[in-house]
């Protein structure tokens, strides 16, 4: 497994430099304590923890994997250790409010943490990475009573969260799931079902797990109208709130999978189990989805861990492998053969992770203010714009980053060659690991649908208005700017024929609804692309900006635009590919019939 070294450089170029956090939170109520001071504290011992503690435990979890017994579930070794040391140097309560024990610090701090613990080993990171979720489900929908028994627990580390719901028969159509929820004379609930794919669904690394699971009241209506939500912790707490009796939910088994192996996958058995109602009855979804479009960000950020790992372990390779001499004749003659940098194929895999890695954390880290806006801003006006640009931008970012995210590890073993097919490189795990992004918290289809029918079709465009005058706004400062015409130009004339495009099929869903899904992940590859266009070439602007200054740091800002170039050159010409695949119609789509897709031979 490549040595993980965090990229604060590109981290701070981000965050400071073309976002102006200090700025954004000293603009926020509950933010002034972020300090710059702060933040370069939190991410340099953040980063030291993630490279010296976690990433070491990559491989182990990959090779080790889980173990199921009928108690429980053994992590791997180590594990257990360095959540213990997570947990006492306060990691999990890091962006949680101080009423329920948190740091209240921004989100969008937490996120540049977990961008570094996602990259050092993704499968531990999924341990804490779902209280996260657990703990914003119970901080807007549980009771104050809920709250203090098990939300500052969850914000401690002392336990840990989960979120129960796919069932075998049902996949992403949640209103079909079949789990029950009797109601008690105490108040109460006997919750009764089976719940699969549950991420760190048992394990040893906390005390408590606190499951939150969807399921049916008797009376409830079909659908996901007919859904509530529930707690049902592993050992239901006793009067002092400690874990006392076991509770009648238990790990069936755990998945054998392509990859994160360190991390629990679990079949979770709810037999009569003693759960607590959260929220308003037949309302879980719509509470669910404070945990979702929480998850849906974080796997979101699992795309650019991903292609950052590949980026380290390709780039470090591509150095020092001795293969062939460069065309244009030895580069080191001194050397048997040139590094493999020299040739341009290796160039273009390089500079298209480099491309999506850095281009995927500015998206996601502009996500991430827009989370802070939406949570602490007073301003009514500054905070649904956010709302609604989050709404947007969440989807692509899910399932665009997860995509790209994929292509980066695949990329990264090409890089290799031979040597990043097999185990010791850590190259292949690290594909093995990245293809589950594309699937959970909704599948790239899933993610498609959601943006082009929910988010800017039912809109009527509105939603995606908000995030296209951003472009145009840009494009109109940068008019003059010499030094960008090379970015602004196509810039402009995608962000025009994205509004284009979206009417054309908008036009063609009013006769046939078929084409809404047809046209759906071409449609979201698309825009990820122009999202992506966007912040690449106002990073080539901020770089400009530096090196007209006078930076002495001219190899890094010269990198910028070099990537931002190539970025324009050789990955944005997808859009076109993506815009005739998505206005073709759908009727090569629906023309097979079901039973022509199987021949005899």
């Amino acid at each position: 497994m490549p040595e993980y070294k965090a990229p604060l450089r590109d981290i701070r170029f981000v965050r400071d430099e073309l976002l102006d956090y200090p700025a954004h939170y000293q603009s926020l109520p509950g933010c002034s304590e972020a300090t710059p001071e702060t933040v370069a504290a939190i991410l340099t011992e953040g980063a030291r923890f993630c490279e010296a503690v976690i990433a070491p435990l990559n491989p182990v979890g990959d090779r080790e994997g889980c173990t199921w017994h009928p108690e429980g579930v053994t992590t791997p070794q180590g594990f257990r250790e360095a959540y213990q040391q997570f947990v006492a140097a306060g990691w999990p309560s890091l962006a949680h409010e101080e009423a329920h024990g948190g740091q209240g610090l921004p989100e969008s701090l937490s996120m540049a943490f977990s961008e570094m613990l996602a990259t050092a080993n993704w499968a531990w990171s999924m341990y804490p990475g779902l209280s996260h979720g657990a703990m914003n489900t119970l901080s807007a929908h549980g009771t104050p009573e809920q709250q203090q028994l098990y939300l500052t627990r969850l914000v401690s580390g002392e336990w840990t969260g989960t979120m129960c719901l796919t069932e075998a028969h049902c996949g992403s159509d949640l209103g079909l799931l079949r789990t029950r929820a009797e109601p008690l004379a105490d108040g109460s609930y006997r919750i009764s079902g089976t719940k699969i794919f549950i991420s760190a669904g048992e394990h040893d690394m906390a005390s408590n797990i606190v499951h939150i699971v969807l399921a049916r009241l008797p009376d409830a209506p079909e659908g996901t109208r007919g859904i509530s939500l529930f707690i049902v912790p592993r050992f239901l707490p006793d009067a002092q709130g400690n874990p006392g009796a076991r509770n009648a939910v238990s790990c069936g088994a755990i998945e054998h999978k392509m990859g994160i192996h360190g991390n629990a996958t679990c079949v979770m058995n709810f037999d009569g189990a003693t759960g607590f109602l959260v929220g308003p009855p037949n309302r879980g979804l719509n509470c669910m989805f404070t945990f979702m479009n929480v998850a849906r960000l974080g796997t979101a950020l699992q795309g650019l861990a991903h292609a950052e790992l590949a980026l380290q372990g390709a780039v470090r390779y591509a150095r020092e492998r001795l293969q062939m001499r460069a065309l244009n004749g030895p580069q080191h003659p001194e050397l048997p053969a040139d590094p493999i940098i020299v040739h341009p194929d290796v160039r273009r895999m390089l500079l298209t992770i480099k491309a999506f890695a850095e281009g995927n954390r500015a998206l996601i880290y502009y996500a991430a203010r827009l989370v802070d806006v939406v949570q602490h801003s007073t301003d009514d006006a500054r905070r649904q714009e956010a709302d609604e640009l989050l709404a947007l931008l969440t989807p692509i970012a899910k399932a665009f980053m997860t995509e790209v995210g994929f292509e980066a590890a695949n990329l990264g073993v090409q890089v290799f060659g031979g040597h990043g097919y097999i185990t010791e490189t850590g190259m292949e795990q690290n594909v093995r690991d990245s293809r589950i992004a594309c699937i959970y918290e909704g599948t790239t289809g899933i993610q498609a649908l959601d943006l082009l029918g929910r988010k800017v079709l039912m809109s009527q465009g509105e939603l995606l208005k908000r995030f296209t005058r951003v472009i145009h706004r840009f494009c109109q400062a940068q008019a003059d700017n010499a030094v960008l015409q090379e970015f602004v130009g196509p810039l402009a004339s995608l962000n025009r024929e994205w509004g284009e495009a979206t009417l054309q099929i908008g036009m063609s869903a009013l006769q046939n609804r078929d084409e809404v899904g047809a046209a759906a992940v071409d449609y979201l590859m698309y825009s990820g692309y122009i999202c992506l266009a966007y912040f690449w070439a106002d990073m080539a602007r901020v770089a400009a900006e530096k090196l007209a200054g006078g930076s002495t740091e001219t190899t890094f800002y010269t990198a910028k635009l070099q990537t931002a170039r190539f970025y324009y050159q050789r990955i944005l010409p997808r859009t076109q590919s993506h815009r005739a695949a998505m206005l073709a119609g759908a009727g090569s789509l629906m023309a097979l019939s079901a039973e022509a897709f199987l021949t005899d031979y």
